[in-house]
């Protein structure tokens, strides 16, 4: 290998918002995150439900639109 061209390859903290923290190392440095495995809903199966319909009436509100006239006729 050639001197001089390789990054530092060094003990590195990547950290969680929630305050979940791994050690590694890496050429960065240390690393935070919003979401992890440990917090993120996918992951711990505590997802919550959107409600599509309520964004349907939020949407037809904000436009001053009617739900009939919008009801996929052509």
């Amino acid at each position: 290998m050639k001197k001089g061209i390789h990054p530092k390859y060094k003990p590195a903290v990547f950290s969680c918002a929630c305050g979940n923290t791994v050690s590694t190392h890496s050429t960065v440095g240390d690393v935070k995150y919003d979401i992890c495995s440990a917090c993120h809903p996918f992951y711990t199966g505590k997802q919550k439900l959107i409600d599509s319909a309520g964004r349907v009436d939020k949407y037809l509100r904000k436009y001053g639109l009617n739900k009939e006239e919008n009801t996929g006729g052509n």
